[in-house]
């Protein structure tokens, strides 16, 4: 193999290893200076990235950390994307806050005309 045929442009390989959902949105990402080749900030989405190459850039509020393990021929489904990579980053921090249980329905709806002068009835008598 030669050099080049060990390597791949940083915006395609992104793309293909599923972390952007375009590769426009890579590009962007590079371009803007948001990742980092082997610690060093890269602006090119053209760089060369290859195995061994470890990459760090932000994702949905997350930093990622990756291990570059293989080059993708296309991008397929994400079981295939997650063969090209070892996740290097840092476990989610744990949420603080407990999750809300979802609201139930009860079946009454919306109240009905009878139902809703009732109420107003109800609520005049608290008033007074």
């Amino acid at each position: 193999m030669t050099e080049t045929a060990d390597k791949l442009r940083l915006d395609k390989w992104l793309w293909q290893a599923r972390f952007f959902k375009t590769r426009g949105l890579s590009a962007k990402q590079v371009s803007g200076g948001h990742v980092r080749v082997n610690a060093t900030r890269v602006t090119k989405p053209a760089h060369a990235v290859g195995p061994g190459d470890v990459l760090t850039f932000s994702q949905a509020r997350r930093v990622r950390v990756v291990r570059i393990l293989a080059l993708g021929e296309r991008r397929g489904p994400a079981t295939e994307a997650a063969t090209l990579y070892e996740d290097l980053s840092p476990p989610a921090p744990p949420r603080d806050l407990p999750e809300a249980p979802a609201p139930k329905y009860e079946g009454k709806g919306r109240p009905t005309k009878r139902d809703r002068r009732k109420l107003d009835d109800k609520t005049r008598q608290e008033l007074e």
